[in-house]
């Protein structure tokens, strides 16, 4: 039971960075990155579909992304969900590719996200703190209730507490790697 807890803990550490990826994934940093299309839905047969399951999305340069559909004829389709998306990149179409070009950003803009990244970690570093919480909480009901020691108490919050730094370290690096590529001009 007390390794179920420590397991689930480290679970819920982990899904906070991983989330973290993926959101810190989708902030524009100048450079063209495919993972901004991710949350793009077209409308394809009545249907909304995911962009990257209907087209193959390259990246020909270091600010340039270029979508080919498979299907030639959804291309006004592609280009209307990205104008609808909150993307803000107005999309090219040339007929049989659509290309989208990153505004460079300016300094005041580059701040402005790298402090939109600090407060995304927070909110994880939140996430993983509440875990560290709530499975101390399991741990004292175990206590209580005589299943484990006191002395197997303070040992499972230790090795809590060491799995929290250990993921609010990850956390922190994630950031801060996010935060160079922010600011690097």
């Amino acid at each position: 039971m007390a390794d179920q807890i420590m397991t689930e803990a480290k679970a819920k550490m982990q899904k906070a960075a991983d989330s973290l990826q993926r959101e810190l994934g989708q902030i524009r940093a100048g450079r063209a990155n495919a993972s901004l299309l991710d949350r793009i839905s077209v409308v394809y047969y009545g249907v909304p579909t995911p962009l990257n399951q209907m087209a193959s999305i390259t990246i020909p340069e270091a600010r340039v992304l270029m979508i080919t559909p498979f299907d030639k004829s959804i291309l006004p389709e592609v280009e209307k969900a990205i104008m609808a998306s909150d993307l803000g990149i107005t999309p090219t179409n040339d007929g049989s590719v659509i290309r989208l070009v990153m505004p460079q950003l300016t300094e005041e803009r580059r701040k402005e996200l790298a402090k939109d990244v600090k407060k995304t970690a927070e909110n994880a570093k939140i996430a993983v703190r509440n875990a560290r919480r709530d499975a101390i909480d399991a741990y004292k009901k175990q206590q209580k209730a005589s299943e484990i020691t006191e002395d197997d108490l303070k040992v499972a919050e230790k090795d809590i507490q060491a799995a929290t730094d250990a993921s609010i370290k990850q956390l922190d690096d994630i950031a801060a790697e996010k935060e160079k590529e922010l600011l690097e001009v």
